[in-house]
């Protein structure tokens, strides 16, 4: 038997971390089309507005102050994080400044969660969800209640991108009215050149590369369990597992361009594997054997920090990776051999 064991990788594999994004955000919207068409608008919402609660919950108040917004207007300081954040993530965003109590954030086509075609498939309320789960909530973990989001604009519904703007009332808001819509309102003319601009010394590219990988990499650390806490492991975790097969499948000669080329058989599959892999920070060691291959970790950076996870999360999850090998070669096997979520000592994979 031979060893390839833990690679010395290089400080930053950006072809590894760009397929890892391409990899969750194409996830990311398929497990929600899936949801859409399968599990209906209703039950697709619910997830996708579990999904941005508990990411607005976890990143919106360190974000503020990781991005030096903490001690502007709240009004501002809401607009300038999405313009900020989601442009460190690769979203294309825009920023307009209207009052220390108004400012607008817009999300011109395309959208970068619905890419290309599907936001054929994504209904009005999945949309609204999205900012029931994160827009609306920011007033409440700021302790101002009487700061709302009005929506102006989704895309979604045919008009010219997501908008709409952070408004501080003179009165405090009831729940209901922490999201509000007004169709007929338009968002000025964007100007970069009076749009906020992250610091080049504390953001270099090492760092923005690590930055878009973990974007998508953290909507599915939230919406895969949210799926199987929302529809049940067995109804969930089909589903999700189903929309990770068919990603990984669709995205696989994608992925393999990104890091230039992947080699034939189960071998050249088992050290793409481990490399993405890597790509996640992950501690995966691969082993060859004769014409087969294992890969061993010991950490699982996406959900190491989601506890009492169900195992239906780490089945659904795994289906990407079946789905790639069956594009790479349709008569490759992989096995789980190991698994830390029932007590071994590694997460394992055999291919062959």
């Amino acid at each position: 038997m031979t060893s390839a064991g833990l690679a010395a990788r290089p400080a930053a594999d950006a072809a590894a971390y760009r397929a890892v994004e391409h990899i969750y955000h194409s996830y990311l919207t398929g497990l929600v089309l899936m949801l859409a068409s399968r599990a209906g608008a209703p039950r697709a919402a619910e997830v996708v507005f579990r999904t941005f609660r508990r990411q607005q919950l976890a990143r919106f108040l360190p974000g503020l102050k990781k991005l030096g917004l903490d001690r502007l207007p709240h009004a501002v300081a809401c607009a300038q994080y999405h313009y900020l954040s989601n442009q460190v993530g690769g979203v294309k965003v825009e920023y307009v400044y209207e009052s220390d109590r108004k400012a607008w954030v817009r999300y011109p086509p395309p959208r970068w969660i619905w890419s290309g075609t599907a936001i054929c498939g994504i209904p009005s309320e999945v949309s609204r969800a999205m900012l029931r789960g994160w827009h609306a909530n920011n007033g409440v973990v700021l302790g101002n209640p009487r700061l709302g989001f009005v929506c102006t604009g989704q895309t979604v519904d045919g008009q010219p991108g997501l908008e709409g703007y952070y408004k501080e009332w003179d009165h405090e808001l009831a729940p209901e009215e922490r999201l509000q819509f007004s169709p007929g309102e338009r968002c000025s003319p964007f100007r970069a050149d009076l749009a906020p601009r992250l610091p080049v010394n504390t953001w270099p590219e090492e760092r923005l590369q690590k930055v878009l990988r973990n974007y998508a990499m953290e909507y599915i650390t939230s919406i895969v369990p949210e799926t199987i806490a929302v529809l049940g492991p067995e109804e969930g975790g089909h589903l999700a597992g189903a929309a990770a097969r068919l990603v990984g499948m669709h995205t696989f000669d994608d992925v393999a361009e990104l890091l230039g080329g992947v080699e034939a058989g189960a071998v050249g599959f088992a050290k793409a594997f481990a490399r993405l892999a890597r790509g996640q920070d992950d501690d995966a060691e691969l082993q060859v054997e004769g014409t087969g291959a294992t890969v061993r970790q010991t950490s699982w950076r996406l959900m190491a920090e989601r506890e009492a996870l169900s195992p239906a999360v780490f089945d659904a999850w795994n289906e990407l990776w079946v789905g790639a090998a069956l594009a790479h070669d349709r008569f490759m096997r992989v096995d789980v051999t190991e698994r830390r979520d029932r007590g071994d000592a590694h997460w394992g994979w055999q291919f062959r």
